[in-house]
């Protein structure tokens, strides 16, 4: 059975890009030597974060399946089935990436 995640807020579920196990170079690189890519692909959004004024939410500017970049720190990692996705705030995501 899947577990399906829906963010609240102005969270976001991500799950990151693999991690590339060679250089450009051709050299294999082993697991301790990986870095953890920054991008990813956005799984799931929330509804937006509340206007405490207004008390209507604001909408995100991102959706479901854009490919963003995120800063090397960000969200909360969390194992879901066999995937590891990010839970982050919009604000972490830096920009998103058009092909």
């Amino acid at each position: 059975m899947a577990l399906k995640v829906r963010p609240l807020g102005d969270k976001i579920l991500v799950k990151r890009d693999e991690a590339t196990d060679k250089t450009e170079a051709g050299i294999y690189l082993p697991e301790a030597a990986k870095d953890k890519p920054k991008t990813g692909t956005i799984q799931a959004v929330g509804t937006g974060a509340l206007n405490t004024e207004t008390g209507e939410r604001i909408p995100l500017s991102v959706k479901k399946g854009d490919k963003v970049l995120f800063s090397s720190y960000a969200g909360t990692e969390v194992k879901l089935d066999k995937d590891t996705l990010l839970i982050m705030s919009e604000t972490d995501i830096l920009a998103v990436i058009d092909d």
